[in-house]
């Protein structure tokens, strides 16, 4: 794949074709989200995989320079064998903020498919649907992407992943963004660890008091009384599992209950 690649021929460089597909489809902006539709329940999580992918690489505020861009491609998707049931209404007929990406696989399994009626396998119903569903979305101008592998197996899906790696990195220099920096993920992390930092703080705030408090009160004497809402977060899922502290009255009115220490 990395061979593959670094082919400076466009029409034969698949991870050239796949950003450049991306690009085109979302003005290079990502106007639409990716819908990933795999025909092989062996690939399942490989739309989920995708996600993390793209997302995570793509999803930033700033490019290059400095510049606020906002630029990121959603995806989602799930099997298209059986899943597909759930997406195709809206995809032909409903608003076209989407491209498809359709993932055929050439061999249906190992030894001979189960006929479901004579002369016609399950492989055959699994490659006509995907079939029929392209058509159906391209005769009302919905836009597809269809990836054809030979069959799956642990180098087929190395490959691929290998590809779309570098067709992130392709699409990043097109709209000029660092795909290898994730400044979202790590905000997540440090704001996940402010929330375990104040719930320490409410403990002890409770722990220091003769009595029950209000919620505000709790704010207060924890020196946090600007993060209301995220100790009444707290308070309620120590509540519910009985941990360190308890609610005395209704905690969905959080205006009237008390919040003292379990002991």
């Amino acid at each position: 794949m990395d061979a593959a690649t670094r082919i400076p021929n466009l029409r034969r460089n698949p991870a050239a074709l796949i950003a450049l597909a991306w690009y085109y489809a979302g003005n290079g902006r990502g106007e639409k989200d990716m819908v990933v539709l795999p025909y092989k329940d062996s690939l399942l999580l490989f739309s989920r995989y995708l996600q993390q992918l793209v997302m995570e690489s793509l999803g930033k505020e700033k490019d290059l320079d400095g510049n606020l861009v906002y630029q990121g491609i959603a995806v989602y998707g799930n099997k298209g064998s059986t899943d597909q049931h759930a997406y195709v209404q809206q995809l032909r007929e409903g608003v076209a903020s989407f491209f498809v990406t359709f993932i055929e696989v050439l061999k249906d399994r190992q030894g001979d498919s189960a006929e479901i009626e004579p002369g016609v396998t399950s492989g055959d119903y699994l490659f006509g649907f995907l079939q029929g569903t392209r058509k159906a979305l391209y005769d009302n101008a919905r836009e597809s992407i269809t990836l054809t592998i030979p069959e799956v197996n642990a180098h087929t899906v190395g490959a691929v992943i290998a590809l779309y790696e570098r067709a992130v990195g392709l699409y990043a220099s097109l709209v000029n963004i660092n795909a290898y920096h994730q400044p979202g993920v790590e905000a997540g992390k440090k704001a996940a660890a402010e929330v375990l930092n104040l719930q320490h703080a409410v403990v002890n705030a409770l722990r220091q008091s003769p009595y029950p408090l209000s919620l505000v009160e709790l704010a207060e004497k924890s020196g946090f009384p600007q993060e209301i809402e995220t100790i009444y977060a707290l308070v309620r899922h120590l509540h519910a599992n009985q941990r360190s502290l308890v609610i005395h009255g209704n905690p969905g009115y959080p205006d009237v209950i008390k919040i003292a220490v379990l002991f």
